[in-house]
Order: structure tokens, then C-alpha cells, then sequence
């Protein structure tokens, strides 16, 4: 019997939950004939609902960045000040990481090595993600600020900047040294100094000159 789009939708992300499921016990990746064995489907209906390991791993994908996605969605709709509005786009997503790092280290180290190994799936997220900052961008431009960047170099010097607050392997090296608090100052700075014009104007913006 074929399913409706909403039952479909239902079982998949179903089987993707106890992949994750099986990820944490196992502390392993899980192979797509291991998920197809386990899932309590037959080999027909699981076919059906996945054409092939990269589509169970885009489920699987969907349903650990869900609470990711919903946040900054969240946050791109309120209407908070443009300096609150950047750092809470960034301190939400934090605080769920922080705290999946600490409920299961192990757990989540190989979620980010998986990551990692399949990074060509989870790239629309990271796309996604940079498509609501460059909006976040624009709204703080349209208030003054960043003046002078582009949105595109602004995007990449901030990304920079707020890195091992977005890239979630960086809690498994830095840990503890990551709070929030430095998060607040980083972005501080950065709604303070961030500018592309130079001169006695761009109050806060060094003149330091890369060597050539």
C-alpha cells in the first residue's frame, strides 16, 4: 500500500530516530543494510521510503538539525535590536550543542565525524544558515552598522569571527572555553568595529596593514 505524503513523512522521520537511536548504542555509524534490518520494514517499504544511503542520512540530517533550523527562524522573525538579534542567532544554536555535548560526548563526536564524511548532504543547512545572517546583515546595515561591506564580505568576516561557536567539533577541543558570555563580547566587538571605511569616521576600526 502506498503511503500519503504525510505518513511517508511520519515513517521517515520515525526510522531516522532510531537510526540515532542505534548511533548512540552502538557508538558507531550505521550502515544502510543495518537500518534497513532494524527498522521493522520490510526491504520493499524501506525502499520506498529511502532511495539509497544518502537519502536516509538526509532524514537522518533533518531530524538532528530540526532544532537548529527552528531557532534561527525564530530568531530571524522577532523583532529584537539588530546586536541582540545577531548574538541570539548564534547563542541558541550553541546552547543546544553545548548540551547534546555534555548529555553524550561520545554520542556526538561521531554525529560530527558523520558530519564531516558526508558533507556535501548537510551543506544546504550551511547554506541555509548563511542565507538568514546575510538577512540578519542587512538589517543591522539599515541601522548603521558594518558600513562599507559588502554583505558578502561581511557575511565571511563574521562567520569567521563567531566559528567555533557554529562549528559543533569545536566543543569536543575547546569545551568549557566556549561560554556565552564570550560569545556576547565577541559580538559586541564586532556591531563596534566592523567596518570597511577607514579614517577619523570609522570610530573603533584599526589601520593594521597585512605584510605583502
Amino acid at each position: 500500500m502506498a503511503l500519503n505524503p504525510t505518513l511517508r513523512e511520519q515513517e521517515r522521520k520515525r526510522v531516522a530516530r532510531h537510526v540515532l537511536d542505534l548511533v548512540r548504542e552502538r557508538g558507531a555509524e550505521i550502515p544502510w543494510t543495518v537500518a534497513m534490518a532494524e527498522s521493522g520494514l520490510t526491504r520493499a517499504r524501506f525502499e520506498a521510503l529511502f532511495e539509497d544511503y544518502d537519502d536516509l542520512f538526509d532524514a537522518v540530517a533533518q531530524l538532528w538539525l530540526a532544532p537548529h533550523m527552528a531557532v534561527m527562524e525564530e530568531v530571524l522573525a522577532s523583532a529584537l535590536p539588530p546586536q541582540r538579534k545577531m548574538f541570539e542567532f548564534f547563542r541558541r544554536r550553541f546552547v543546544i550543542s553545548r548540551e547534546r555535548f555534555q548529555d553524550d560526548p561520545h554520542f556526538f563526536t561521531i554525529l560530527c565525524e558523520m558530519g564531516a564524511a558526508n558533507f556535501e548532504r548537510v551543506r544546504s543547512y550551511v547554506d541555509l544558515a548563511d542565507h538568514y545572517l546575510c538577512e540578519l546583515i542587512a538589517e543591522a546595515q539599515a541601522e548603521g552598522f558594518f558600513a562599507g561591506l559588502e554583505i558578502d564580505e561581511a557575511l565571511s568576516l563574521i562567520n569567521q569571527m563567531v566559528s567555533p561557536y557554529t562549528l559543533p567539533d569545536a566543543l569536543i577541543y575547546l569545551g568549557p572555553k566556549l561560554t556565552e558570555q564570550k560569545l556576547a563580547r565577541i559580538i559586541d566587538t564586532m556591531f563596534i568595529g566592523l567596518s570597511g571605511e577607514a579614517g577619523a569616521d570609522a570610530s573603533g576600526v584599526n589601520t593594521l596593514k597585512v605584510a605583502s
